[in-house]
């Protein structure tokens, strides 16, 4: 069945490339290439640059702050260190969610919707359960989500209700589906659909490692270590300089480490009181292709997350598909849901959470053996190519739609 869906978020891709939504956009685009008519319902923010309609997927911003330093509602603005919300979010929330809920009711009539699609259930999910109660709901969740749910009674609250009226609900890994079945989301509607990555932007490119090596202003026999994420305590990025300074390889790696965030000052002087500042680049954010050249290009990627003291946890990192498929070795923890798609010493080495000591000598291990790091490589390539395709999860949504409708039809 053709749907026509309404999806609504607090995060898409502000403009090609941004990093901020990444898995938004191939969601959206690739349900639109099953022939289903897709619009997004977003909020309004300075950097948007996206037009009415992109491959088969119609925007529809909405603005919502009467003066600019309120424009924090979305695009990972509204959590400080994504552990607690900022001030600024809580006034400008109740002025976002009425503009929400006004333009996904509005666009839901006017383009005749036959599904609403709620990312994140608070507060995608709730917005899009009030624009059109009588529509059938699929609630998408994404990490963030599910932890303000379990810390915020009122977040709480509703997340509870709109799992009960949603007919379907998808998690990206199994962690988040156990736990928002805690919350009340009925286990027979929860499915877990990981995230797909895009195997042509994320690839191995080994021509381009002398450009990064430049770029760093290192010498070509010098290991790179990277890393990328937001920075906030659970992607665990304080553990891995940590890990520095007991390296022995030689000659000494640096680490380069793509991303911003509230904890920028904090891990710059961390470096620095641990003797390695001259080992450390911050790169700052990058664009999706940018990321993807690093990952190519990097001897060894490190993906330390963490479940942080206040027990949030990435659902699914995308770093760890995207290095995965760009044939990148990899070091991880089992932190959320990445034990789901990493098999240790198969496609990547696992190693305990905080454990700085573990993370040093997994990187010394791969980087003394070249053969497992190629054999690493190749097998996370090819576990990403049979089994991580957007099109695949892309079918997986589109069922989830007509189990919703099938929900939606039943007497109650």
């Amino acid at each position: 069945m053709r749907h026509v869906v309404v999806m609504v978020t607090t995060s898409y891709p502000r403009f090609p490339g941004d990093s901020v939504g990444t898995f938004m956009e191939p969601i959206a685009k690739h349900v639109a290439a099953r022939g289903h008519e897709v619009h997004v319902v977003a909020p309004w923010h300075p950097l948007v640059t996206r037009g009415r309609e992109e491959d088969g997927v119609h925007f529809h911003f909405f603005r919502y702050a009467p003066i600019g330093s309120l424009n924090v509602f979305g695009y990972a603005a509204a959590l400080r260190a994504d552990v607690s919300v900022r001030a600024a979010a809580w006034i400008a929330a109740p002025l976002a969610l009425a503009a929400g809920w006004f333009k996904a009711m509005r666009v839901a009539q006017k383009r005749r919707a036959t599904v609403m699609h709620g990312h994140w259930v608070v507060p995608g999910g709730g917005i899009a359960a009030a624009a059109r109660p009588s529509l059938p709901l699929v609630v998408s969740l994404h990490g963030s989500d599910v932890f303000v749910a379990e810390r915020v009674a009122v977040a709480r609250r509703v997340a509870t209700k709109v799992f009960r009226r949603a007919g379907a609900v998808t998690a990206c890994s199994a962690d988040l589906g156990r736990r928002a079945i805690a919350l009340g989301a009925p286990g027979d509607r929860v499915e877990v659909v990981p995230y797909g990555v895009d195997v042509t932007r994320f690839r191995p490119d080994a021509a381009g490692r002398r450009a990064r090596h430049a770029e760093l202003g290192v010498p070509d026999a010098v290991p790179i270590v990277f890393a990328a994420g937001r920075l906030v305590r659970k992607k665990g990025f304080e553990y891995l300089i940590d890990a520095l300074p007991a390296l022995t390889s030689s000659p000494r790696p640096v680490l380069a480490l793509a991303g911003a965030g509230d904890l920028g000052d904090e891990l710059a002087g961390r470096a620095r009181h641990a003797g390695v500042a001259d080992r450390v680049r911050f790169l700052g954010n990058l664009t999706q292709d940018a990321v993807g050249a690093w990952f190519a290009a990097a001897d060894v990627v490190v993906a330390p997350s963490v479940r942080d003291d206040s027990g949030n946890v990435d659902g699914l990192p995308n770093v760890v598909l995207e290095a995965l498929a760009a044939g990148a070795p990899l070091v991880t923890t089992m932190a959320g849901g990445i034990g789901d798609v990493v098999e240790h010493d198969r496609t990547g080495v696992i190693v305990a959470e905080r454990d700085a000591p573990a993370i040093a000598r997994a990187i010394d291990a791969l980087l003394g053996d070249s053969e497992r790091r190629t054999r690493l490589a190749r097998e996370a390539r090819a576990r990403v190519e049979a089994r991580y395709g957007w099109p695949a999860a892309a079918a997986r949504f589109e069922a989830a739609y007509d189990r919703a409708l099938v929900f939606n039809s039943m007497p109650r």
